[in-house]
């Protein structure tokens, strides 16, 4: 009696279990992979693939995704599973989610839904949540009608997160009224970050930004060289919030690392616009730090997105080093890694720390081929300068001899200026 009693009364909410659909156009390889990333960003969501769907088609059918007849056969296909959705591996226009709304009678998502999701989860700072918020209500305001009954048909589940069904039931005014006031609060951070950059750059401290698809490991990478303590699992965007930290190369030079937001395919072009500012920390940074997946089967793909996405948001003309992460994973016979868009190739694993030691010296040689050579005498009531060249660049000797200390270093152009050297255009880097 007892165990049919907490059988009755089992309050444990049931995850949801969603059928992917997808559109192919001929490359069903691509499809599949796009599909089985489509399949974890549901997992992470905290919802169950059950099932998959694809049908070939040379566009996209307008009005409902996928064709009539592939409709049909979908909506047995639910029943049969007992699936409670459906989650496209495209971003549906609001005329395919109403659609699909009324002909499938249930709930109906989309790959951009499931990953705001994800991210309105994820997002722990105030900068974060305003970000996310403003993608979400942007996307959410124009698909109002169709998501208000596909989000009550359930009551939870995925896209409940962040702004929530109450928002959405407010009328478009008050809602176009929050996006407006969301993204002024998103240009206040946009200055405030202009303003932290315009600070570094003065500071003469190179900026490594670290970027690369979900989950390569770019957190767990700043977690072992500067003990930042942030999250790191092995799951899709375990960290959202970017983060910053001092580092000091072996030779004394300070940088500072900064770890992106990681990308990932179809990234909503909605959290884009909110996440610029964010993510151009790699527009301005000195270094670009390229963390890749070894072991992902996908990794000509992921790092091909990477570039995309780089090049999207106008990052060009950075050296870049390509770190191939990960290599602990890989069985049998290893293949040879390559980046033709990189200058530097480093093959290594953060797990077992092989390989940093290389990627550090690294980045000492691109900062030291950026940099200009001192062999100079301070006098003795020059030596504060010497703390200036150790922060910001690398000291080679020195010496103290009759007339004061003998410096050789390699300097930034900016430190060169600041110790009262002349410097040279042409010089200039």
């Amino acid at each position: 009696m007892e165990k049919m009693y907490d059988k009755m009364y089992d309050m444990q909410e049931k995850p949801e279990r969603v059928i992917l659909v997808a559109v192919s156009d001929g490359d069903d390889e691509k499809v599949s992979e796009s599909l089985d990333e489509l399949a974890e960003l549901v997992e992470t969501a905290g919802a169950e693939a059950v099932g998959r769907m694809t049908q070939n088609r040379e566009r996209i059918h307008p009005g409902t995704y996928i064709g009539k007849g592939k409709i049909e056969e979908l909506k047995m296909y639910i029943e049969s599973l007992e699936a409670t959705g459906i989650v496209c591996d495209d971003e549906l226009s609001p005329a395919q989610l109403k659609n699909l709304e009324d002909e499938l009678d249930t709930k109906v998502m989309d790959r951009t839904l499931v990953i705001l999701d994800i991210f309105a989860g994820r997002a722990l700072t105030r900068e974060g949540k305003i970000q996310v918020e403003l993608a979400q209500l942007k996307y959410r305001s124009a698909r109002l009608v169709g998501l208000r009954s596909s989000l009550s048909r359930l009551g939870g589940g995925i896209g409940t997160r962040g702004p929530g069904e109450k928002k959405l039931e407010i009328d478009r005014r008050l809602i176009s009224d929050r996006i407006a006031a969301l993204k002024k609060d998103v240009e206040e951070m946009e200055r405030h970050r202009e303003l932290a950059r315009d600070k570094r750059s003065k500071n003469s401290v190179p900026v490594v930004a670290i970027v690369g698809y979900t989950n390569a490991g770019k957190s767990t990478l700043l977690n072992e060289l500067t003990d930042a303590g942030i999250l790191a699992e092995d799951k899709l965007f375990a960290t959202l919030d970017p983060t910053t930290r001092n580092y000091s190369l072996p030779s004394g030079q300070e940088v500072l690392l900064t770890d992106t937001v990681g990308f990932i395919r179809k990234l909503p072009h909605h959290l884009i616009d909110a996440f610029r500012s964010t993510l151009e920390e790699a527009k301005y940074a000195d270094i670009i730090l390229h963390v890749v997946d070894s072991s992902n089967p996908q990794i000509d793909a992921q790092m091909e997105i990477v570039y995309d996405t780089l090049n999207h948001l106008g990052v060009k003309e950075k050296p870049v080093i390509t770190f191939f992460n990960k290599q602990d994973r890989l069985e049998g016979e290893k293949p040879v890694f390559k980046d033709l868009k990189a200058d530097y190739v480093v093959e290594g694993s953060v797990k077992t720390k092989q390989g940093l030691d290389k990627l550090v010296k690294t980045i000492e040689n691109i900062l030291k081929e950026r940099s200009m050579y001192i062999e100079h005498v301070f006098a003795y009531s020059e030596a504060g300068r010497l703390q200036l060249i150790r922060k910001y660049g690398q000291l080679i000797s020195e010496e103290y001899v009759a007339e004061g200390i003998l410096v050789k270093a390699n300097v930034p152009p900016e430190v060169y200026g600041q110790l009262g050297f002349k410097v040279d255009k042409e010089d200039e880097f």
